[in-house]
């Protein structure tokens, strides 16, 4: 293994073939050495570097090409956010960012997830959450927490009606949208609307493309910052209220 002594990044040993590769990008050393301690010992993950600023995340993301960046926000030089939508832009085939924070009314954190993030974790959750939030991501899915998001939407300003295109969503995409704010996975869904899981997937495709959001997680925070789904609707509560994890 070796050190950058300017920097504190670190590269390890090229991870198994079924490992999911992560990067782990935290301003502060102690939390970064932690956080790729625990991970490394967990079932399936190999951290194959670190960064300690968005910067250098962005630099060893490409460099290293992990499945995976977890991505703190609030970093020098480059915050997180900036991090993420750089990452994003910049790769045909880019990882996958999941935003860790201590706060979960963090604005930074809403940000991020508008850049394109897939999800968002707590630095305080056990770390086989955190880790079963990375391997969920990297099979392609997304990581949703909407009693969580509740709390961080129900504290910032709700932009104007205007800022989603109704008139470009049938009312069975906002219902399906609605759905997908409550953490519901398209099973789910399709269960709850008595329709096919292809049916569903069109569904949430089309949402995606209309709405221009990056992934599935983004397209729920468009839809609460529009206005469309308030942070205390009636879906919370139901399966998956507490935490979930649903394919786009």
């Amino acid at each position: 293994m070796t050190v950058s002594e300017t920097s504190g990044a670190v590269a390890v040993r090229p991870a198994p073939s079924d490992s999911v590769t992560l990067l782990i990008a935290d301003d502060d050393e102690v939390t970064r050495s932690g956080l790729r301690l625990l991970l490394a010992a967990q079932p399936g993950i190999s951290v194959v570097g670190e960064a300690c600023d968005g910067v250098e995340a962005v630099e060893q993301a490409r460099r290293l090409r992990p499945d995976v960046v977890l991505m703190d926000v609030r970093m020098p030089r480059r915050n997180g956010i900036e991090a993420t939508r750089l990452l994003l832009a910049g790769s045909a085939a880019p990882p996958k960012v999941v935003v860790i924070t201590t706060f979960e009314n963090d604005d930074h954190v809403t940000a991020a997830l508008g850049a394109g993030a897939s999800g968002f974790v707590l630095k305080r959750l056990p770390v086989r959450q955190i880790a079963e939030a990375v391997r969920v991501v990297a099979a392609g899915e997304a990581i949703l927490f909407p009693a969580a998001l509740r709390r961080m939407v129900a504290a910032r300003p709700l932009g104007s009606a205007e800022a989603l295109p109704h008139a470009a969503l049938t009312g069975r995409e906002e219902e399906v949208l609605r759905l997908m704010a409550t953490g519901l996975s398209n099973p789910a869904i399709a269960e709850s609307l008595t329709l096919s899981l292809e049916t569903v997937k069109t569904h949430v495709g089309n949402v995606l493309t209309k709405l221009g959001a990056h992934n599935r997680t983004h397209a729920v925070v468009i839809a609460y910052e529009s206005g469309l789904v308030a942070p205390g609707f009636a879906g919370f509560g139901g399966p998956g209220s507490s935490s979930a994890r649903a394919t786009s």
